[in-house]
């Protein structure tokens, strides 16, 4: 398909995606438009942000609309408001010559008053969120019993963002005979789940292999110690002094800790987060989108729905959990046939994971030294004679002030002026790269001996293992409870030991330094509706008897039980045996 005359979609809408400047239908618009024109079976679409995905779902919507019913024909469910607006404003774009068409967004954060009031005036295509769309549900504000088409935007996010129950409550209210659409940029457990659980006999597309790394990102790594994590962020952003980029972050703490370190060190750069409210979001991701700010700190989750097509980098803090987030995050640079780079700051213990996502997705990573003061300051002084040499000189303008100017400066020589001029602009970098410490990582430092000892808990860290009350059987994963303990710790810094996940519980590894912190972090908070229980393994459990219940397994039980007090029994010998028995 060479151009959108080609879908069949009325001529309205290809009249505003023409003035919208595009041509040409991405991979996933070309196999998902013609689908959704032509037939009413359930699709399932793999595809990453920048794709076009938007268009993919949003034109045929569009188009089938019946204008005359007021009532809500297409439902899409997305995971943040950010996304939520994103999603409504394009929409908007594309029925801009659709007469009698009514959008409708509604999302937590702001008044749902109003949102009742825009539902009220009918809406035949409603974007939102799933817990302000099941709230307006339970208020038989929104009337799903109508609906044809459901649509299901990142889908993988909305599950892992813990969303399952509101999606199922949404879903049961929706007819059987609705077309569902499931769009998600990874294939996880997760998302099967709710396809055969939702979804009959749904064909599935793909925008091109799963999760495929873009081909116009380069992807570099710089190895710095963990504690020079900061300082290694400062000198990519001083040795590119053009960079307008996104720095992901784990956590909303470290994201604010982080942006505000920038800020104070005189760089244009703020925090995008959960912690924010929606007109913060706003004003933040305006001034990013007029390049006010060159650098936005932000989460994964923060970062949803925000669409930005030139960005020249997407540094990692941290690397995520999960290696398809990464692609993920790649994918925002590198677009409209632009170039981009996306920068991993590793540690020592971190080479294996850049080695799997290497191996997963077919990218090389190029290992690029930190850049020393002295290559700093060359690049900056380059950078600032080439933008003196290119500025446009008004003559009319400064004129008036030249007489001055030149009686000021005249006992100056043009070489002492040159000197002077670039010492104004220039000081800042001289001052605090004259005495910079090279922060690479020693080759002896390296190499398979010390990481392997590191990956296999055999290095100078010591580490506690502790048990966790929730299991296979609560979707908990290994990225999940890594997410969970980086989150309860407010850092990813933290070494993590061996993970062993059971049917109903968990044993996982943390360094000792932070046991404490994190058993207190964890306690009580929810997970799939348990009420988390963290506790160190070798100490007697909260409960005095084995699980009850024919569905109860005596395997994970032994195993739990031997597992949780094998460590006392090599301590403690018979009396340790003696209070087992009793157990």
């Amino acid at each position: 398909m060479n151009s959108f005359a080609e879908t069949g979609l009325a001529d309205g809408i290809l009249d505003a995606v023409k003035e919208l400047g595009f041509e040409k239908p991405t991979t996933i618009q070309t196999k998902t438009i013609p689908h959704l024109l032509s037939s009413d079976q359930d699709l399932i679409a793999f595809a990453q942000t920048g794709t076009g995905k938007t268009a993919a779902f949003g034109l045929p919507a569009i188009h089938l609309t019946n204008i005359e019913d007021r009532r809500t024909q297409t439902l899409v469910l997305c995971p943040t408001r950010e996304l939520c607006i994103q999603i409504t404003k394009d929409l908007n774009s594309y029925s801009k010559y659709i007469k009698g068409l009514n959008i409708v967004a509604v999302y937590g954060g702001a008044s749902i008053e109003t949102q009742i009031k825009a539902l009220n005036k009918g809406a035949q295509i409603v974007v939102g969120t799933p817990g302000r769309t099941k709230d307006l549900i339970k208020r038989k504000k929104l009337l799903p019993g109508n609906v044809e088409r459901l649509v299901l935007d990142e889908a993988d996010e909305m599950l892992t963002m813990g969303f399952k129950e509101e999606l199922d409550s949404i879903l049961a209210e929706t007819p059987r005979n609705k077309q569902t659409l499931l769009f998600a940029a990874t294939l996880s457990k997760e998302v099967m789940a709710i396809t055969k659980k939702y979804m009959s006999d749904p064909v599935e597309l793909f925008a091109a292999r799963i999760n495929t790394a873009t081909e116009n990102v380069k992807h570099w790594f710089y190895m710095a110690q963990a504690r020079d994590r900061y300082e290694v962020l400062k000198r990519i952003a001083d040795i590119n002094p053009n960079v307008y980029g996104i720095v992901f972050c784990r956590t909303r703490r470290e994201t604010k800790e982080t942006a505000n370190k920038l800020m104070q060190d005189g760089y244009n750069a703020d925090a995008l987060h959960g912690d924010l409210s929606q007109p913060q979001r706003d004003e933040v991701m305006g001034r990013f989108r007029k390049r006010q700010l060159q650098l936005l700190v932000a989460t994964d989750v923060a970062a949803r729905g925000l669409d930005v097509n030139d960005l020249t980098h997407i540094i990692n803090y941290n690397l995520p959990d999960d290696a398809e987030i990464y692609i993920h995050r790649s994918g925002r640079t590198g677009r409209a046939g632009k170039s981009g780079t996306s920068i991993a700051i590793v540690h020592t213990r971190e080479t294996r994971r850049i080695k799997e996502i290497e191996n997963k997705f077919g990218i090389v990573f190029s290992k690029k030294l930190v850049p020393s003061g002295n290559d700093i300051c060359t690049k900056q002084l380059y950078t600032l004679i080439d933008k003196i040499e290119k500025v446009q000189v008004d003559d009319k303008q400064i004129e008036p002030f030249l007489p001055a100017i030149y009686q000021k400066l005249e006992w100056l020589s043009r070489e002492e002026l040159i000197k002077h001029f670039v010492s104004a602009e220039f000081n800042r970098f001289l001052d605090y790269y004259k005495n910079a410490r090279d922060i690479n990582v020693p080759e002896s430092q390296k190499g398979g001996r010390r990481e392997k000892r590191s990956w296999d808990n055999r290095g100078k860290t010591s580490f506690s293992r502790l048990y966790i009350n929730v299991g296979a059987k609560n979707n908990l994963t290994p990225a999940r409870l890594i997410g969970m303990i980086n989150e309860g710790l407010d850092s990813g810094n933290a070494e993590i030991g061996k993970i062993e996940i059971l049917r109903k519980f968990s044993f996982f590894e943390i360094e000792d330094n932070v046991e404490a912190q994190l058993i207190k972090a964890l306690k009580g908070q929810d997970f799939e509706g348990v009420s988390l229980v963290v506790e160190a393994s070798q100490e007697r459990p909260a409960f005095a008897s084995p699980p009850k219940g024919k569905s109860a397994k005596k395997k994970d039980y032994k195993k739990m039980r031997d597992s949780r007090w094998g460590d006392r029994k090599k301590r403690s010998g018979s009396r340790d045996s003696r209070n087992r028995k009793k157990w």
